[in-house]
């Protein structure tokens, strides 16, 4: 699905004005070194805390294995990469990294990689059609923001024409249901908060906004891909969230699992 550049224009700027009421950002370089494992701020402690368990994870117990087979350091393209903090922590690693985002703002978006000690490569683009060579990455990394996508079959499909051939896709803190209507009234939730605190709905380009098992068992058979998932723990108060949300007669909470997709060989 092609977004135009007014519905992408409004996305934006939406965008930036939520990020920014958040307060996603600082003037500090510090701010960015530290994360995720610290948010020197203060103002997003615990979404930075999630997100940490998450990268803790993947760099733990599934980067390792990658770069043994790789013996080399890995082509990586980071999606969604936001303040490029992943990009930062990934070629502190010696990998070659490049930062890809459709948000070039200075606090929370692509041209914060100026906070960094050592130059990243940064490219502003969108999903569906990435400036990129076929068979360019080893890793396609998919940074809380595969859930910005508009049709993921076109999408992965564009991560293949990227990936090289034993390549993988990572998917990473995107919200996962197990049944679509779950992720559907999500995104009403989330429309009507929105609508409430900042006077839109923030759904100007008509992003997916969740993951659920049908859609990627479509994926899988739309382009052969095979996922592995993987389950971080985040503690026992994020554990019992289901329980809690059945006594209270609301909607199953969504999961974060890690995603590792392989396509086959073409």
């Amino acid at each position: 699905m092609t977004v135009t550049a007014e519905s992408r224009q409004c996305f934006l700027e939406q965008y930036r004005q939520v990020r920014h009421a958040e307060g996603r950002g600082s003037q500090d370089p510090a701010y960015y070194r530290a994360l995720p494992y610290q948010d020197l701020t203060g103002k997003n402690d615990a979404m930075w805390a999630m997100r940490a368990r998450t990268y803790s994870y993947f760099e733990t117990k599934l980067l390792p294995g990658w770069e043994r087979t790789a013996n080399r350091p890995l082509e990586i393209l980071d999606l969604g990469a936001g303040n490029c903090w992943m990009s930062y922590r990934l070629s502190l690693r010696n990998h070659h990294v490049t930062a890809l985002d459709i948000f070039g703002d200075p606090l929370d978006g692509l041209r914060a990689v100026r906070s960094y000690p050592f130059s990243i490569a940064a490219t502003e683009a969108e999903f569906n059609a990435l400036p990129f060579e076929r068979n360019s990455f080893d890793l396609l990394i998919y940074n809380a923001a595969i859930h910005y996508s508009t049709d993921y079959v076109e999408t992965l499909r564009e991560a293949q024409r990227c990936l090289r051939p034993s390549g993988k896709v990572v998917i990473l803190d995107s919200p996962v249901y197990r049944r679509r209507e779950h992720g559907l009234r999500m995104v009403e939730e989330r429309k009507l908060a929105y609508q409430k605190k900042y006077g839109f709905a923030s759904d100007a380009m008509n992003s997916i906004e969740f993951l659920d098992k049908p859609a990627l068992r479509s994926v899988s058979v739309s382009l052969g891909l095979q996922w592995q998932v993987y389950r971080p723990w985040y503690g026992w108060r994020w554990h019992v969230r289901p329980v809690k949300a059945l006594l209270q007669r609301r909607r199953p909470p969504s999961h974060f699992w890690i995603l590792v997709g392989s396509f086959p060989p073409q």
